[in-house]
């Protein structure tokens, strides 16, 4: 079997072995809550160390709302009740996530919804008094909360740069950090469109984060690949094209020395995987399976979005390069580099400013993630489960047609 191929031997061995724990990421932290009006209403707003999923129902007799947040973990005190809430509780629900119960005075309907923020996420929990015209709208249930179809594939998408860390700059003053969180935010409504797929930002603003923030923040997002875009630099003004890149086995053995040395405090280095308890032996063979397979992934997805953005004209290098960048260092989400184009290139400069060549470049990547997953879907996702009933004899359909359908279309796109 191929080293590019998606699924080696050992990624194989990995996932039968370990995938039921693996799937299990570090819990995110509820750093603490409270209320505050909104129109009128009054609002109840946690924050969380990461993003989470919840799910929000509502019981009668007596009057409460729970809500269910999963693969996280009360690091605060919650507050006293108020308003319509008498009162606050938690607990431990489905081995490794928090139940949240707000004991109501009198009945309410809860609205919820999900923000990012410079330091997490928020959940605004929003308390409605009865009334009919609220009462039309629908409420989750506790029968609706539980999923009936398969996951989201998680893009996590990485602009490079930000903040007090401009990058690199044209010769006319334009900044790296600029272009690649517009790229950035232009590919993540391409994959917010497509069916089966979601996009992750571990940025969405100017604003600086560590290279080791960046792989935290997607790893708490579930990610299931990261992308971290940049522009090259060079002193030839003349330098020219995309360059791909993923992990090299140096970057992978430094990378793999860290982990070992530090596992007894990093408790979250495969998928949620817990080294602290195992051996020496035992815990490096582990990483070097992860890492391997990853590594392996990560060509793989990294030759399909270079093999698009060659499309778009002549590469700087035409293979996938092989680097010790941090962020590309996750031992667990296959991860890639690309640098779009040379921002000190006056050209290139003048067609990274446009809206029109940055939307074709966030196309090339989304074709060639789309290209991936479609043939290598992670388990449990909605496109996985699409792809064994396709399989099974059923017409093809859902978020697989899709992702063929993109990647046949788009590419005729980025030649126009």
């Amino acid at each position: 079997m191929s080293s590019r191929c998606g699924l080696g031997l050992k990624t194989l061995l990995i996932l039968a072995l370990f995938w039921p724990v693996m799937a299990l990421a570090a819990p995110v932290n509820l750093l603490g809550a409270h209320f505050t009006p909104v129109n009128g209403q009054s609002a109840l707003i946690f924050d969380f160390s990461g993003p989470v999923e919840h799910r929000i129902f509502t019981l009668s007799n007596p009057s409460r709302i729970v809500i269910d947040i999963d693969n996280a973990r009360l690091a605060a005190s919650l507050p006293a009740g108020q308003g319509v809430v008498k009162d606050l509780r938690s607990a431990v629900h489905d081995q490794n996530g928090l139940r949240v119960v707000l004991d109501l005075k009198s009945r309410a309907i809860p609205r919820s919804q999900l923000r990012n923020t410079a330091s997490g996420a928020q959940l605004v929990v929003n308390l409605y008094a009865n009334s009919p015209q609220v009462d039309r709208k629908p409420v989750l249930t506790a029968a609706t909360a539980v999923p009936k179809s398969g996951r989201d594939i998680v893009v996590a998408i990485d602009a490079g740069h930000g903040g007090m860390d401009s990058g690199a700059r044209s010769r006319h003053g334009l900044m790296e950090k600029t272009i690649t969180l517009e790229i950035a935010h232009r590919l993540a409504a391409l994959v917010a469109k497509q069916p089966g797929f979601k996009p992750f930002l571990t940025r969405d603003g100017d604003y600086y984060l560590t290279l080791r923030q960046r792989i935290d923040r997607a790893r708490a997002a579930h990610a299931d690949i990261f992308i971290s875009i940049h522009c090259d630099a060079s002193r030839d003004h003349y330098a020219d094209g995309a360059t791909v890149y993923a992990l090299s086995m140096h970057g992978a053995s430094s990378e793999h020395a860290r982990l070992l040395a530090d596992r007894e405090n990093d408790s979250d280095l495969l998928g949620g995987v817990s080294l602290s308890d195992k051996s020496n032996m035992l815990a490096s063979v582990l990483l070097d399976l992860s890492q391997t397979a990853t590594i392996g992934a990560s060509l793989d997805v990294g030759n399909r979005v270079a093999r698009q953005l060659s499309r778009l004209g002549p590469m700087h290098r035409d293979d996938v390069q092989q680097a010790a960048f941090v962020v590309l260092k996750s031992p667990d989400i296959p991860s890639i580099l690309v640098e779009t184009d040379y921002i000190t290139n006056p050209r290139e400069e003048s067609l990274l400013k446009t809206s029109s060549y940055q939307g074709k470049i966030a196309d090339a990547v989304l074709g060639g993630v789309i290209g991936y997953f479609n043939q290598y879907p992670p388990p449990g996702t909605e496109l996985a489960m699409t792809k064994t009933h396709n399989q099974q004899g059923a017409p093809v359909a859902g978020a697989a047609q899709e992702a063929t359908d993109y990647s046949v279309a788009n590419r005729n796109k980025s030649n126009q």
